[in-house]
Order: structure tokens, then C-alpha cells, then sequence
């Protein structure tokens, strides 16, 4: 059998018992799970970031977003549910599509779970430099050399914190995330019942002052800075994707039939009405042009409305609460890492399960020293938008795979069924394809450079060393 061919039986795509994964997780775990990872940086500062791009019409690129995720998460909740093993993207993928096209869409989802884990620790860590600057840190172990600094300390320390408690056990830090998650919403919800008596109805107009499609604005260059609404839509995406890491629990659900569909489903329909809520509300207290030049957009309109104490809070729960997103997407980079291994296309020691947490704590401490490396030495504005590439590139995979498996294998069971999924299938795929097109050409540039990087690590390790490459060779 040619290796363009080599496919995971659905019924065995869970791997075998003495790599299997403890069962601890339940429905409302899972939901907060997504929400944890979706609502984060995002709309802390995102917000400003698409009403810079976009003006009021990032309300639109927000509803976008969450449209091409909301048919993507549905196309995930079909395939958690059918095939209910760790792996994600990666796993469905190695299902419906043979091992070389999983391989790429696992190296995606590393891409993607590895730079966002990073990401966030550098946003975490510019919110909390006061309390390391009042600890006596000397300011060159609080920013990158990108900022004249030696290392990101305090990116570096909080990777390493969540990598700790992730070590410990599935069940003990879901229910830290559930904890933190909920003084996150309690911190947006004082946002909004401050702001909505300050509702302006005029400063939705114009709406689309920089237009609908991406276009590099004037002055800027080829490489320059997109604009228009697509522009601010393809930054947003960072912002909404964090339901897939669900889907990379399967393994470790009680009842994933049940359970999957409500996470996966649930967070992403919660998020969007937060994110839509949040966005609207923050353009009716103040003009989009004035906050969107804030690295902090919702505590400058806070402070504007003449709520300072407030504005301090809502940064508080920030600083408490952002580390909710690198606990998911560290969760689900270190599951990728673990089935990849099990698999054979990484090294098999990686996929070990320690006994009493029934967790794989090596790759967790792996994948936290690998988050502590980039954010410490990276920019936020050099990994974020790359990180929105492997995840585009994944949910293309997600809608290519229920298409594949609907007309190859239309009569096996399944316990959630993608509502007119002929419709929904192809539309998270375009969507998806429009997004990265509207993204920036040297990101464009980087994902190419990324994969290419990827296609060799396959092709020198993989594609002999995997566990169905080694099955093949034990028949001859």
C-alpha cells in the first residue's frame, strides 16, 4: 500500500488501551473549556484592533467570523461525535483523507495551538508588568529583545505555570479554568451595564468607512496593512477558534456522544452573542476611531466614561482570567503532540500516559517549554496572525472530511448530524479559503515556509516510522 493511501479505521482510531486517556471530563466542562478559550485576548483587545481596520463595520466582520465558525463547529460536532477519539482536526482528517494530508493538518494545528499559547502569555504578560515591576524584575527580563529586552519573563513563567497545572490532571485544571471563566463573563458583563447608558446610535455612521473587501491601504505598500471589513474578519477569526480544542477532549469525556456536541456547539453559539454584545456596546460608548488606538480598548472606554475604578478591575480580571486561553489551547496543542506520537509520526515516548493524573505529562511539559520559548523571545504582532493560518487550514480539513465520509460511508451512525451539510460543509471551507486570502501576504508567506519545514520532518521521520507504515512493512 502506497503511503498516499494509508487510512485509520474509524472504530480504531482511539488508539489501544495502554495509551488510552482517563475519563474525567463532563458536558460543562467542555463548555468552559471553549468559552476559556475563545473568549480571551480576543475580545480584550481585538475589539480595537478590527474597529481600526474596519470602523462600525467590525460589528459585521465579528458576525463573519463567527458565521464561518459557527459552520465549521458544526462540522466538528459531527465528527467528535463520530469518531470520539483525541487528535481533533488530525484524527478526522487521518480518517477520511489518508495519513500525508493528517500529517499537514496536525503540523497546522501545532502551528496553530503553539503560537497561540504564545501569543496569549505575551498579552498576559503586558497586563501584568506592573505587579512584576512593583516585585523588582530589572526591565530586561520584562520584554523580548524585539523591545531591547533579554527574555519575557513573565510570558515565560506563566507558560510554564499552566504547563504545571495541565501536568497534574485533566479534571483538577478544567475545574480551575471553570472558576476563572466565570470571573472573566462577570468582568465583561460590568463592561456592558457601565457603557449602555452611554449609547451613542451615531457612532455606527459611517459603517464601512475603509469598505467590504480587503485591500491594502494607501501608502502602505504590497506588503502593507489590509483594510475593510474582510481585513478585520480574518484578524477576528484569532479571536472566535478555541471550540476545537474541545474537540481534541474527546478521549477524556465521560459521554462523548452527548457531551462533544453540547461543548463544541454551546461555547461557539455563547461566545458569538458575547463577542456581538461586547463589540456593539463598546462602539455606542465611544467612536471606533478613538478606542481602536488603544492596546486596552474596553479599560480606555471605561476610563473615558469616568470609571476609573472599574476600568482597574476589568484589567484585574484580565490578568486573572487570560490564562484560561493558554490552559485550552495548551490542553489541545499537547493532545496533537500525544496522537501524533501515538501514531508513530512523532517519537512514541511522547505518547507515554502518566499512571496516577492520566495525563501525558511529558508532552504537556513539552509543549509548555515550547509556548515559554516563543513568547519569550517573540512579538505578539509576529505570531498572531500565523496562528490564524494552521487554524484555517485545519477547519478546511474539518468540512473537506464530513464531505468525504458523508458520500464514502452515508449509513454509520451518527449521534449529531451536520444540519444541511451540503450546505454547511462547503461554506466553512470557502469561508475559510476567503479568509486566508484576505489575510496579510507575508503571512501568506510564513504558513508556505511553515509547511514546507513540516513536509520535510514527514518525509525524513514519518512516513516510515508511523504505526501503519510499520503495520505494512510486518506483512511482507
Amino acid at each position: 500500500m502506497s503511503f498516499w493511501t494509508r487510512r485509520k479505521a474509524i472504530d480504531t482510531a482511539g488508539g489501544d488501551a495502554a495509551h488510552a486517556l482517563k475519563k474525567t471530563l463532563s458536558w460543562y466542562h467542555l463548555v468552559a473549556l471553549g468559552v476559556g478559550a475563545i473568549v480571551g485576548t480576543g475580545i480584550y483587545t481585538l475589539t480595537g484592533v478590527g474597529a481600526g481596520l474596519a470602523g462600525p463595520g467590525v460589528m459585521l466582520s465579528f458576525l463573519i467570523a463567527g458565521a464561518v465558525c459557527a459552520c465549521a463547529a458544526l462540522c466538528y460536532a459531527e465528527l467528535s461525535t463520530m469518531i470520539p477519539a483525541s487528535g481533533s482536526a488530525y484524527t478526522y482528517s487521518y480518517v477520511a483523507m489518508g495519513e500525508p494530508v493528517a500529517w499537514f493538518v496536525g503540523w497546522s494545528l501545532i502551528l496553530e495551538y503553539t503560537l497561540v499559547c504564545a501569543a496569549v502569555a505575551v498579552g498576559w504578560s503586558a497586563h501584568a508588568q506592573g505587579l512584576f515591576q512593583m516585585a523588582g524584575f530589572p526591565p530586561a527580563l520584562l520584554a523580548g529583545p524585539h523591545q531591547g529586552g533579554l527574555v519575557n519573563l513573565p510570558a515565560v513563567i506563566i507558560s510554564f505555570a499552566v504547563a504545571g497545572l495541565l501536568a497534574l490532571g485533566t479534571k483538577e485544571s478544567a475545574t480551575v479554568n471553570m472558576v476563572l471563566v466565570v470571573i472573566k463573563i462577570a468582568a465583561l458583563a460590568v463592561f456592558v451595564v457601565l457603557c449602555l447608558p452611554a449609547f451613542d446610535a451615531s457612532h455606527f455612521t459611517p459603517f464601512m468607512p475603509q469598505g467590504f473587501a480587503a485591500h491594502t491601504a494607501q501608502g502602505t505598500g504590497a506588503d502593507g496593512v489590509k483594510v475593510g471589513v474582510m481585513a478585520a474578519a480574518s484578524l477576528i477569526f484569532f479571536a472566535f477558534y478555541g471550540f476545537d480544542a474541545v474537540s481534541t477532549a474527546a478521549e477524556e469525556t465521560k459521554n462523548p456522544r452527548r457531551d462533544l456536541t453540547i461543548g463544541i456547539v454551546g461555547s461557539m453559539l455563547a461566545c458569538t452573542l458575547i463577542y456581538m454584545l461586547v463589540a456593539g456596546v463598546a462602539i455606542g460608548a465611544s467612536r471606533a476611531e478613538v478606542f481602536s488606538k488603544s492596546e486596552a480598548p474596553l479599560v480606555f472606554i471605561l476610563e473615558t466614561l469616568q470609571h476609573p475604578r472599574m476600568a482597574q478591575l476589568v484589567a484585574l480580571a484580565a490578568v486573572v482570567a487570560l490564562p484560561t486561553v493558554i490552559l485550552a489551547f495548551m490542553y489541545g496543542q499537547s493532545r496533537i503532540f500525544f496522537v501524533m506520537a501515538r501514531d508513530g509520526l512523532l517519537p512514541p515516548a511522547l505518547s507515554r500516559v502518566n499512571r496516577k493524573t492520566g495525563t501525558p505529562v511529558l508532552m504537556t511539559l513539552l509543549t509548555g517549554a515550547l509556548s515559554a520559548l516563543l513568547s519569550g523571545l517573540l512579538s505578539l504582532k509576529d505570531i498572531a496572525e500565523l496562528a490564524n493560518a494552521g487554524t484555517l487550514a485545519a477547519f478546511i480539513a474539518v468540512g473537506l472530511s464530513v464531505i468525504i465520509l458523508r458520500v464514502r460511508d452515508p449509513q454509520r451512525p451518527r449521534m449529531f448530524s451536520t444540519p444541511l451539510w451540503q450546505v454547511v460543509a462547503p461554506g466553512a471551507i470557502l469561508g475559510c479559503l476567503y479568509l486566508f486570502y484576505s489575510l496579510p501576504s507575508k503571512t501568506q508567506r510564513y504558513f508556505l515556509y511553515a509547511h514546507l519545514i513540516g513536509a520535510a520532518v514527514y518525509f525524513l521521520y514519518g512516513v516510515r516510522r508511523s504505526a501503519l507504515a510499520r503495520a505494512e512493512a510486518g506483512k511482507v
